[in-house]
């Protein structure tokens, strides 16, 4: 199968026991109908869970400032 990009000569690779055309020169990657669906749903499987979301302090700038000296940046920036 040539590419619909630059005519070269496609090269099938498997990747997660799905088999993928890709073009070498262009680095075009062209599924098959389900083969996306299949990938996704192999990597899901294998990946770790996601880690936590990090807790955000969501008060008033004003609420959040340290205490101590203050500057302008501090309602500027969110340290």
């Amino acid at each position: 199968m040539q590419c619909p990009i630059d005519g070269t000569q496609l090269v099938m690779s498997d990747r997660q026991g799905v088999e993928i055309d890709y073009c070498p020169q262009c680095r075009g990657v062209w599924l098959d109908r389900g083969e996306l669906d299949k990938i996704i749903e192999r990597s899901a499987q294998a990946s770790p869970p996601p880690p936590p979301q990090s807790t955000r302090d969501y008060r008033e700038p004003r609420e959040r400032k340290k205490k101590g000296m203050s500057s302008f940046l501090d309602d500027i920036f969110d340290f």
